[in-house]
């Protein structure tokens, strides 16, 4: 576990993931308290004046036009936070809250949103703590930012509301911050608003999907060439010169890394040899690359965006270094929307081009040689029929959760706010589609090794026997009668899901993009 240091100019995907599935600690930069404290002096200032300045001395959205005397504001910064925190439904896990919570705290050391250090100090007090606030699925439009879920978390931070305690058991947040030793937060001018106003929400599960999309898109390379060699299928359409004259990056990588396992392979290039001589292989596994590297490629986009948005600070108002405190709308989500919707399309392409080559597998009519549906007495036994099934269900259902959320609106606040993101909702959606884009590369891992294994008299390649074997060692049972499946399939999942079909197959062909 290492620290992670929050300063005034943002943080880096990488922070995201240590902070939100790693604990790791957080400390606040001596210059990010610097700009905190100055921030703050500036908010004091307008706050004294009788004119009326929004988010300090007036209410909010369509409210914005009452001024709020003095005595008030202390309360009105409470009621914001109370009154918002209105989510519904099953709760939200503990590595999203986390990653909000964090990146929260990043906008508010920028020196931007006018809150006390000591505020701030709370925030990574909480994190370090891991008191992990009640946050629900539903509550956010995308706009003002993600305000029912930072909502939540503003409340723990009063001592109210309920949180997880780090023995995973949910109190009364007040009990859990006396516990840890933390003074609950009295809440002044413009701070209940500057803990709601975010795309921090979104943005956290934006970086969790990158980061295990990278990993998916390299195990679906792995796939695919397993597929390509159980298939009898040829790796020259993966040489480097091919893609050079269409130099798509990802497209690139996807085949370098495609061929590097299929390396030394006694099954490729017999698919002249046949009865039935094929000319080329089907799209499904010819174009393997061209439709992972587009994936790949709508990664590097994604991750441009996150880093942007992990380099902004969004709040409304903001305050400048001049002095000024200015209404804005950076709290709108659609750049964040817009990519998080972009990869669920990629990621469903991904899980129906995999699901084309295990159906491709089991039919008899089109696996050139390969036994019905892979089964050990095809009639006596259905092999994997019902596991290409459980995997259409979920390409079934990718295609679904492809349907872009940033498209639809829905207005709020009595019209103030008229046209929203729905980001939240596009990463709610990401996650189960990523959750399942696994179970769908895995299904056609299984396929494909048990594939391979029955074409005896030929000798694999030795990246695909090392991602046999470990494959083997880990539960995922080999060819034979049928048996109980869900269990291997379980297997498969875990092995993909954990990584472990990479970190078999890299020993071998070295490290893969």
């Amino acid at each position: 576990m290492h620290t992670v240091v929050v300063g005034t100019s943002g943080t880096t995907p990488e922070d995201v993931i240590a902070v939100a599935r790693g604990n790791a600690k957080v400390e606040l930069s001596a210059g990010a308290i610097d700009a905190l404290a100055k921030a703050r002096e500036i908010v004091d200032a307008l706050a004294a004046k009788p004119e009326p300045v929004y988010g300090v001395s007036t209410g909010f959205g369509a409210l914005a036009s009452r001024h709020i005397s003095p005595e008030l504001r202390a309360q009105l910064q409470r009621n914001i936070v109370r009154s918002h925190a209105a989510g519904m439904g099953p709760r939200v896990e503990r590595e999203v809250v986390r990653a909000l919570m964090f990146l929260r705290l990043k906008t508010v050391a920028s020196g931007h949103t006018g809150v006390r250090p000591s505020v701030a100090q709370t925030m990574a007090d909480v994190l370090n703590a891991g008191i992990t606030p009640v946050v629900h699925e539903y509550g956010s439009l995308g706009c003002s930012g993600d305000l029912a879920p930072l909502s939540h978390c503003a409340l723990t931070l009063m001592g109210e509301g309920d949180a997880e305690g780090p023995d995973g058991v949910v109190k009364p947040a007040g009990e859990l911050l006396a516990a840890a030793g933390i003074e609950p937060v009295e809440l002044r001018e413009k701070e209940g608003l500057a803990l709601l106003n975010g795309t921090d929400g979104m943005l956290g599960m934006l970086c969790m999907a990158i980061a295990d999309l990278k990993k998916l898109y390299t195990s679906a390379d792995i796939t695919a060439a397993l597929s390509l060699e159980a298939l009898l299928g040829t790796d020259k359409v993966l040489a480097p010169e091919l893609h050079a004259i269409r130099p798509h990056p990802g497209q690139g990588a996807s085949a370098a890394n495609m061929l590097a396992v299929l390396k030394g392979s006694g099954l490729t290039g017999h698919f002249q040899e046949e009865e039935a001589p094929r000319v080329q292989d089907a799209y499904s596994v010819r174009c393997a690359p061209q439709v992972n590297g587009a994936g790949r490629d709508t990664i590097a986009y994604a991750l441009t965006v996150a880093e942007r948005e992990l380099a902004s600070a969004v709040d409304n108002p903001v305050v400048l270094a001049d002095g000024r405190v200015e209404s804005n709308g950076n709290f709108h989500g659609a750049p964040v929307a817009y990519v998080l919707d972009f990869l669920a399309i990629a990621a469903a392409d991904l899980g129906s081009i995999a699901e084309r080559r295990t159906d491709r597998l089991l039919d008899k009519n089109r696996s050139h040689g390969l036994p019905p549906f892979l089964a050990d007495d095809a009639g006596v036994d259905s092999g994997l029929m019902i596991a290409q099934y459980t995997q259409a269900a979920l390409v079934s259902e990718m295609k679904r959760l492809a349907v872009p959320a940033s498209a639809d609106s829905i207005p709020s606040s009595a019209m103030q706010e008229d046209h929203v993101s729905m980001g939240w909702s596009a990463a709610r959606k990401l996650r189960t589609a990523v959750d399942n884009l696994t179970r769908i590369i895995a299904v056609e891992m299984y396929a494909a090794t048990r594939g391979i294994e029955l074409r005896k008299g030929l000798t694999p390649a030795p990246a695909s026997q090392a991602a046999i074997a470990a494959a083997r060692a880990a539960g995922v049972q080999g060819p034979g009668p049928d048996r109980f499946l869900a269990p291997d399939l379980a297997a498969a999942d875990a092995f993909v899901r954990e990584g472990k079909l990479v970190a078999a197959v890299e020993p071998v062909t070295g490290p893969l993009a």
